[in-house]
């Protein structure tokens, strides 16, 4: 596997039941209805299921999610339970009377134009209004800029939530489908933000240990969120070896690009 792990390697693909790597939350909690705004998303080439991700409700219509998600896919739905490992009861992966489907798919413009962590941002419509009290919300232009001079880096926080297993493998033998559906949550802190060459100006790098939690494989495109807010600074975006130790890469939503891209959905 490449350092950077890929993101067609960072959202789980479905084929025949079997699962492989993507990122989810790892040494969390149950989210239980903690984050009822976020979602397990499952993408479609030409109707048949190929990957999952996860994704936060900007309004009831609006999801936002990775753009390595979005990428290549036709069609797709979303169940909104917090626990959905029971397929039958709710039609996963192909749908049922809980998921709504998606009407339209969109991929940031420039997303197929150089590495996926420099524009890993996609917005999937719905085709019915999902209600809830409160949506994710995008920071402020160039908000997160701000972390990278403050002092105690190891004291910003955020919420990563998202659907998949606790813990990375080393046999992929023991990767079990039945257990990446369930919402969990992390509080990660932030480690680089804004370092020329690698995180850059388009992506931070959280921490995922045993103390914080973090990401790992199973929640690629869910939220990470600003401390206990409902902003999302990020979308699960990458991680940087196959065992998912020690940090989790996340994209971010506070640039121009970004807001322009996202925006356009929501006016």
């Amino acid at each position: 596997m490449k350092k950077i792990l890929a993101g067609m390697a960072s959202a789980i693909a479905l084929t025949f039941g079997a699962a492989g790597p993507a990122n989810a939350v790892t040494d969390g909690a149950v989210d239980n209805e903690g984050h009822p705004h976020v979602g397990l998303l499952i993408f479609d080439i030409d109707g048949v299921p190929q990957w999952r991700c996860s994704g936060t409700l900007l309004s009831p219509t609006v999801m936002l999610t990775a753009g390595h998600c979005t990428y290549g896919a036709t069609s797709g739905r979303v169940w909104f339970e917090a626990d959905a490992r029971n397929a039958a009861a709710i039609g996963y992966p192909y749908g049922g009377a809980t998921s709504v489907e998606f009407s339209a798919i969109h991929t940031h413009p420039l997303y197929p134009t150089a590495s996926f962590v420099v524009h890993d941002v996609g917005v999937v419509i719905l085709s019915a209004p999902v209600e809830r009290p409160v949506y994710g919300a995008l920071p402020s232009v160039n908000q997160l800029d701000g972390l990278k001079v403050r002092r105690g880096k190891q004291d910003v926080t955020f919420t990563a939530v998202g659907y998949g297993l606790q813990e990375s493998f080393p046999d992929a033998a023991a990767w079990k489908e039945n257990n990446v559906r369930v919402r969990m949550v992390a509080n990660p802190h932030l480690l680089q933000i804004n370092v020329p060459g690698f995180t850059g100006g388009f992506s931070m790098l959280l921490s995922n240990n045993t103390a914080t939690g973090g990401t790992c494989f199973g929640d690629s495109g869910g939220p990470n969120f600003l401390g206990d807010s409902n902003v999302v600074a990020g979308v699960t975006s990458f991680g940087i070896n196959s065992t998912c130790a020690g940090t989790g890469g996340v994209f971010r939503m506070d640039r121009e690009d970004v807001q322009d891209f996202v925006n356009q959905f929501l006016d």
